[in-house]
């Protein structure tokens, strides 16, 4: 098994995308990518220019794809416009009619509909109108995990994620739902807790996962893990660190030789992350470290978005050095430093 980290957010724009080949089939995940935030370190012309060296890698990854894998419908995870590029492919997508918060329905309405027309198929089916479950039944370690006086706080943020959950599923019970299209060259499959055999090549989807904390607004996404010939490949997506114990319990009981595994963003602290989340982040990756035996560790997409997110997660680098394992950022597998590292306006 071959591959290749196509663009991270080490390179100067944001992305989490890498191409994988085998004797049997060649996979992109996550072909996007999207210009840096404006309290990034660089000027606007730098940022501008690597998103298109970005943008040129990730579409030339797409072309050369057989198997196209997108996680969820943020513009650095998939390119929205390019509806040609994913003609003749198998695309195992994220469920664009559950499972999803508004913004990201929003975009795959504006895809999904584009890339249909273009097709010259019908795009809708009729809602099955399901029920759902307490998601909080599949990360029970996360719930029981105590944090003193932030413990209170914790259960009036599930209350209201609750509230918020199942306010959400009347929204999906009554979507015009999009359905899968398994005919003809190009074919459309919701991947969400699927295992597709190419030769022997296995790919594997978990279900869907918070995109951080516990009823994260930010929505859903899936991991991805690749199998051949005795090799395993683990894409997180955006679990950002990952905050929830189960999922880094998940990660561990996979022990995959190559893991792909975003962090917090650090760049959002006393924002959308406070000092409490980050510690639960550090520590699962921390943990990830200790009880995997990978050969390496991408820990790079969200991290490198500010000059101090080394500082910030200082123990798992740490840790790393300290077992001799090879964790490091996607420019450093490269040879490079990262563009945050090098120079504030380079």
């Amino acid at each position: 098994m071959r591959y290749e980290l196509v663009w991270f957010d080490s390179l100067g724009a944001k992305s989490s995308c890498i191409f994988v080949e085998t004797p049997d089939v060649k996979i992109v995940i996550d072909p996007g990518v999207a210009i840096m935030h404006g309290s990034f370190p660089a000027s606007w012309e730098n940022k501008k220019r690597w998103l298109e060296e970005g943008y040129r890698r990730v579409k030339s990854a797409l072309i050369d794809s057989d198997v196209v894998i997108i996680t969820h419908y943020h513009y650095d995870h998939f390119l929205p416009n390019d509806i040609e590029l994913y003609y003749g492919k198998t695309l195992l997508v994220k469920n664009p009619n559950e499972y999803i918060n508004d913004s990201q329905r929003d975009r795959a309405l504006h895809f999904f509909s584009k890339l249909y027309e273009f097709l010259g198929v019908e795009m809708y089916v009729k809602n099955p109108e399901k029920t759902y479950e307490d998601p909080l039944k599949r990360i029970p370690e996360a719930l029981s995990i105590k944090y003193g006086d932030y413990s209170e706080r914790k259960k009036e943020l599930i209350e209201k994620g609750y509230k918020w959950f199942w306010g959400r599923t009347e929204k999906w019970r009554a979507y015009k739902w999009i359905r899968e299209h398994e005919k003809g060259d190009t074919k459309i499959i919701f991947a969400e807790n699927k295992r597709m055999k190419y030769g022997k090549t296995t790919i594997r989807f978990t279900e869907p996962f918070f995109h951080g904390i516990e009823f994260s607004r930010v929505g859903w996404v899936y991991s991805v893990v690749i199998e051949h010939g005795g090799e395993k490949l683990l894409h997180s997506s955006d679990l950002n660190g990952p905050i929830i114990e189960d999922y880094a319990r998940w990660i561990i009981e996979e022990n995959p030789e190559v893991l792909i595994l975003d962090g917090p963003m650090t760049y959002m602290l006393g924002y959308m992350l406070n000092k409490i989340n980050l510690k639960r982040a550090i520590d699962n990756a921390v943990n990830i470290v200790r009880n995997t035996e990978f050969k390496v560790m991408v820990y790079d997409h969200h991290l490198p978005r500010e000059e101090r997110f080394r500082e910030r997660t200082e123990d798992v680098w740490m840790t790393a050095e300290r077992l001799k394992k090879r964790v490091l950022t996607a420019s450093e597998y490269m040879g490079k430093r990262p563009v945050v590292l090098r120079n504030k306006d380079i």
